[in-house]
């Protein structure tokens, strides 16, 4: 746990405030689940750290440690160079196969493993993205397998469709017939949209699912439907640590869209 002993001191160079440290394993986990509530992923990672101290082969404190270290590192942009954040990424992949390893029939590692290996792809080359592509889908689907009602999952995989359709056609035709990355052929918008609508059906609070919803309807030039979800996203209160920045990405998006047409609306 080297990696995350490093993150929380720098947690504490930073001037946190003290960590009110739990007597057990399962305190350490709840005290991580209510930092995560106030936004504060550095002070609950340190639960977690804490939690895995005390038992290292906790399935709970493992995703979850994921997770938080995802939340740390999301929160600097992808278009950042960041070795910092991309070490964050690697760790939070190494926890998710081993939170996979420690309860194969977890939704939730499976979730993290999938999410995990997205983060962890934007750092490596194509060939590689390509490949990690279809276990970010596998690990989705499969998380979704143990438990149908996990809007996260239905969210990765709404996202998948859609970044592999924001490809090129060219690019698509060369993953699919040089890297190895047939499975791109599973890919459609209409999955995207399915996958998403689903995420925001369960998860209707959820800033993050309206915001994405609402870009993948506007790939589609399906602007009436978008500018509901991004109106959502302006009354919606921010209960996650990137809510603000959605929100600010989702007023910009109001914004462009704003004089724009369906092509019904055209009469095309």
């Amino acid at each position: 746990m080297k990696t995350l002993s490093r993150i929380v001191a720098l947690a504490i160079l930073l001037g946190g405030p003290p960590v009110l440290r739990g007597q057990d394993v399962a305190e350490e986990i709840k005290l991580a689940v209510e930092a995560k509530r106030d936004r504060d992923p550095a002070r609950g990672l340190q639960h977690l750290e804490a939690a895995l101290a005390l038992d290292s082969t906790s399935y709970e404190a493992t995703w979850r440690a994921a997770d938080l270290l995802m939340d740390i590192g999301k929160q600097t942009p992808d278009s950042v160079k960041s070795p910092e954040r991309d070490s964050l990424y690697a760790r939070a992949e190494s926890l998710g196969h081993r939170a996979v390893e420690l309860n194969p029939d977890g939704g939730d590692g499976h979730f993290v493993l999938a999410t995990a290996i997205g983060r962890a792809s934007l750092t490596k080359g194509s060939r590689e993205r390509v490949r990690r592509a279809g276990e970010i889908r596998r690990e989705a689907l499969r998380a979704l397998e143990l438990n149908p009602d996990d809007q996260r999952s239905y969210h990765v995989l709404g996202r998948w469709n859609a970044e592999i359709m924001r490809l090129s056609g060219l690019q698509r035709f060369f993953a699919k017939s040089f890297l190895g990355g047939k499975i791109f052929g599973a890919a459609s918008w209409d999955s995207a949209i399915v996958y998403m609508d689903k995420a925001v059906a369960l998860a209707p609070e959820d800033i993050y699912n309206h915001l994405d919803l609402a870009e993948i309807l506007i790939d589609r030039d399906r602007y009436r439907e978008a500018r509901i979800h991004l109106d959502q996203v302006a009354t919606l209160p921010v209960v996650d640590v990137m809510d603000p920045a959605y929100k600010e990405r989702a007023a910009f998006l109001t914004q462009e869209i704003a004089n724009k047409k369906d092509k019904d609306e055209k009469g095309e």
